[in-house]
């Protein structure tokens, strides 16, 4: 089970965020200053601490060091911008404001953990040491990795683009980290959750009077990212008006806060990210031509989930391992059926999408041994049909065999059961619904489905010839 350790003088949010983290199922322990943490327990036990920041005595930032590999999340009634960076500066893993959601701490400790988890399981395997967090050993990935290694050492502004939920943050954070600024903060902003009418300020910075509201002075996170990098998630979403501005940026290396007359020099490196088309959205005037070039110098792509192979697999055992651990389930595993399909299915959502699946049939599995297809709430309907299957023989041919003339079966030729399925279902799936195929036959949709995918022979596409 999950040790996690909690730091808080204030009783009554002690015992209430106890009680919170043991409902989800994690080992808790607590402490109301640094020094008792530090004399009462070894930190290095724990595999996330959660503290205050204003603790009598030291501060919860002491933890930070304190604790070594074990990250530390920082919890704090004064929220704002400078305490939150200052605490990420000196190594807090991530930052949660006092009052806090219930919902909201639990997602940042899975998050935490998460990735955590998997830092620790790509350190251990030397073929995937160099990108951390990612998992995978197919040819694209491999490439993939080979470029992030080449590019990594440059200060040269780098586009990742790609689906959504493919891990565009984990590849910006491996650029961060391989790189000669990697001892400096990483600062991440996801543009498209920024409410239009705030992301020149939140970026940018802002004078004390600038604006209705803006009641005291702010920097923005360009500056709070000076020496570092900053990780510009669906730059895509950015208004043309901080176009501009961030173009003057990478140009002249110097941010001015808004309602200031005087520019401030940066020292930024920029990581863009986006699923859209950036060349496209230029020529249709919604994005600006000269930041796109300027933004495009070296542009990752990332690979879909359905396009990386025996990755899945791998990154499916890998999600089951984690999720086990944190739900104090051991030893389960996948069943052939959920491997197959866990292997045929398209997976929209990626990766994401991906550890959902994994994380839902964990919990839900009351079988002590295996999880079942059924728990993945994968839908049959999304499974890799005709488009994905080229590169596969088998299903050429079923294919080519498919769209020959239909003959019809000769009750006198000697075919096994299994000869008579695969030429009943090539001679009829023109004329029949997979439903009335498999009442033919006599077995259930989702046993004509397991046995297409056993044989190579895909569904017909709705209205091929």
């Amino acid at each position: 089970m999950t040790k996690i350790l909690v730091v808080e003088d204030e009783a009554i949010i002690r015992t209430a965020l106890r009680k919170l983290l043991e409902r989800n199922k994690y080992d808790v322990s607590e402490a109301p200053s640094v020094r008792e943490a530090t004399s009462k327990f070894t930190l290095s036990d724990f595999q996330l601490i959660i503290s205050d920041l204003r603790l009598p005595g030291a501060p919860g930032t002491d933890l930070i060091k304190l604790a070594g590999d074990v990250p530390v999340l920082i919890m704090t009634s004064y929220a704002s911008l400078r305490s939150a960076v200052d605490s990420m500066r000196m190594g807090a893993v991530d930052y949660i404001a006092k009052p806090f959601d219930h919902d909201e701490m639990v997602s940042a400790v899975k998050r935490v953990i998460g990735k955590a988890s998997l830092k620790a399981q790509s350190q251990a395997n030397p073929e995937n040491s160099k990108v951390t967090g990612m998992i995978g050993s197919s040819e694209v990935m491999q490439k993939l990795y080979s470029r992030i290694a080449k590019v990594a050492p440059t200060d040269a502004t780098v586009l990742i683009h790609g689906e959504t939920g493919t891990g565009k943050e984990l590849v910006a954070r491996s650029l961060h980290e391989q790189s000669k600024r990697h001892k400096e903060l990483m600062i991440s902003v996801n543009c498209a959750a920024i409410p239009e009418t705030l992301i020149e300020s939140e970026l940018f910075g802002h004078e004390k009077g600038a604006f209705t509201g803006a009641a005291s002075t702010r920097e923005g996170l360009v500056a709070a990212a000076d020496g570092g990098t900053l990780f510009l998630d669906e730059i895509g979403e950015l208004p043309l008006e901080a176009q501009a501005r961030l173009l003057r940026v990478l140009q002249e290396g110097e941010v001015r806060p808004l309602g200031s007359v005087e520019s401030r020099k940066v020292d930024v490196r920029l990581v863009a990210a986006t699923h859209r088309d950036l060349r496209a959205l230029a020529r249709e005037g919604k994005f600006r031509e000269d930041l796109y070039f300027r933004i495009h110098v070296v542009q990752l792509e990332l690979p879909p989930l359905r396009e990386r192979g025996k990755d899945i697999l791998a990154l499916a055992e890998s999600l089951l391992t984690r999720y086990c651990q944190q739900f104090n389930k051991d030893n389960l595993k996948l069943s052939p059926e959920a491997i197959q399909a866990i292997t045929t299915y398209t997976w929209p959502g990626n990766v994401r999408e991906l550890e959902n699946a994994m994380q839902r049939a964990v919990i839900l599995c009351e079988d002590e041994r295996e999880i079942s297809h059924d728990l993945l709430a994968i839908d049959l309907d999304l499974v890799r049909l005709d488009d994905e299957e080229d590169d596969d023989p088998y299903a050429q041919a079923a294919r080519e065999a498919s769209r020959s003339k239909p003959r019809h079966i000769d009750p006198s030729e000697d075919l096994s059961l299994e000869d008579y399925f695969q030429r009943f279902v090539l001679e009829h799936q023109d004329t029949m619904s997979e439903t009335e195929l498999a009442k033919k036959l006599g077995v259930s949709r989702k046993c004509l489905w397991e046995r297409r995918q056993r044989f190579g022979i895909p569904r017909r596409k709705a209205g091929s010839k």
